[in-house]
């Protein structure tokens, strides 16, 4: 360890943020890590577990075994021959960490543990929250809903718009005037990739935000991915989803409008309809032709009709593409919902449903995760915005009870002051006994 003495001159936002800087520079990532570890992903997602085995013996140990997965018996046996003292220790803080995620899965915040001490789980909305509104081409009021309501009804202090100007130069109107609704604190006339660059990093004119949201082009999204970690973020979220599963007694002409109606996002989109019955499939592509000749703003975006044997087989397919968006425009919809594991939104209604209702009014977001995302993300909501903070309330008769499996648990890990620092709260210990331990 090597101590540096520091002072904060006032107690004002600049100086603290100044000190800030100063003291976290103390513990910088190496400024090659990046590069290094862009390498590593892409020699995996080439290669696999030839690479992931070759690059455990350069940085792991020169014995790493060529078989990844660990057999199973091994982790019975590991279990078999645990210190008892390091057993009890998991025992406890398997427990106690069990009662605190179900109390905070039960909507409970205050969770009193048997040995004494109290954890309160409190939510905080971030300080400051940045969202992207795209425009240039086109306007999109709907995307300030999206993502400034969310943010005010967490409490965010405050909200900043960031929206690229028209040919003109200009903002657009409609734009301003959502953003004047749902009550946003700052907006400037920005885009793209530099957008997303001044509000994670603060420039003269726009202060850092804590968190910036919203959908945009791949530059924009591109630009999120690259500052996580110095603001949060919702998702990357590309190209528009949408995928509509019918079955032989569906609207075609609805099911084709509402695949037609998300390909106007962009020539990207990802657009699918899977139905047991080639005829409706028949149907909807005559539809979509005619409608493609119709309106301009209809992109040439590739649609993917797809038949299945069956309903139950559409599913697993749309638990396997994970879209944005999903219709069931098909008799016992709401029960075939309960089994879509992987969607952003499911629709369920008359004729699907319809994902422009979604994208404007019905209450949903229509921020969501793309790109297989909803296997693991969710929609943008105040969520997004407040993070959870653990207050942990340690009397000494929980210190004295936790000690031991603190200590027991640290020095299983290799970590000896970990272990005295538990010990210490035991009562007093000579640093001749503790230094004989450790030898």
């Amino acid at each position: 360890m090597q101590p540096e003495r520091f002072t904060l001159a006032s107690g004002s936002r600049a100086d603290a943020l100044a000190l800030a800087t100063e003291v976290r520079a103390l513990a910088l990532a190496p400024s090659e890590l990046a590069a290094e570890v862009s390498e590593i992903l892409a020699d995996v997602l080439e290669r696999g577990d030839d690479a992931v085995v070759e690059l455990g013996r350069r940085f792991d140990s020169p014995e790493a075994p060529e078989q990844l997965r660990v057999p199973a018996e091994w982790l019975e046996r590991a279990l078999a021959q645990l210190d008892p003292a390091v057993r009890e220790g998991l025992d406890v803080a398997i427990a106690n960490v069990t009662r605190v995620c179900e109390a905070q899965v039960a909507g409970s915040a205050d969770v009193e543990l048997p040995q004494g001490q109290r954890v309160l789980l409190r939510e905080l909305p971030v300080r400051r929250a940045g969202a992207y509104v795209p425009g240039g081409r086109a306007a999109y009021p709907s995307s300030a809903v999206m993502c400034c309501v969310p943010a005010r009804v967490a409490g965010v202090e405050q909200v900043a718009v960031a929206t690229p100007p028209g040919h003109d130069g200009r903002p657009s109107q409609v734009v301003l005037a959502a953003c004047a609704l749902c009550g946003v604190d700052e907006v400037y006339l920005m885009g793209g990739a530099q957008a997303i660059a001044a509000l994670a990093f603060g420039t003269k004119s726009v202060e850092q935000v804590d968190v910036i949201v919203g959908p945009g082009s791949y530059y924009v999204q591109e630009a999120k991915r690259q500052v996580v970690g110095v603001v949060g973020i919702d998702a990357i979220a590309g190209p528009s989803e949408l995928v509509v599963v019918a079955d032989a007694e569906a609207d075609a002409l609805l099911a084709a409008l509402d695949l037609a109606a998300q390909s106007e996002h962009g020539s990207e989109s990802l657009l699918a309809l899977l139905s047991p019955s080639p005829t409706l499939l028949d149907a909807v592509q005559a539809e979509l032709e005619t409608l493609a000749d119709g309106y301009e703003t209809v992109s040439d975006a590739a649609v993917a009709l797809v038949e299945v044997p069956d309903l139950d087989a559409a599913v697993e397919l749309v638990n396997a593409l994970a879209p944005e968006h999903l219709e069931l425009a098909c008799a016992g919809a709401e029960l075939l919902s309960e089994r879509v594991r992987a969607a952003g939104c499911i629709f369920v209604g008359a004729g699907g449903g319809g994902t422009a209702f979604g994208d404007y009014a019905a209450g949903s977001n229509h921020v969501l995760p793309t790109g297989r995302a909803a296997r693991f993300a969710s929609q943008l909501g105040p969520a997004r915005f407040s993070r959870t903070q653990a207050l942990v309330s340690l009397p000494e008769r929980a210190t004295r009870s936790l000690a031991r499996h603190v200590s027991s648990v640290a020095r299983a890990e290799g970590f000896p002051v970990h272990a005295r620092s538990a010990e210490a709260r035991e009562g007093p210990a000579s640093d001749e006994t503790y230094f004989a331990e450790e030898e």
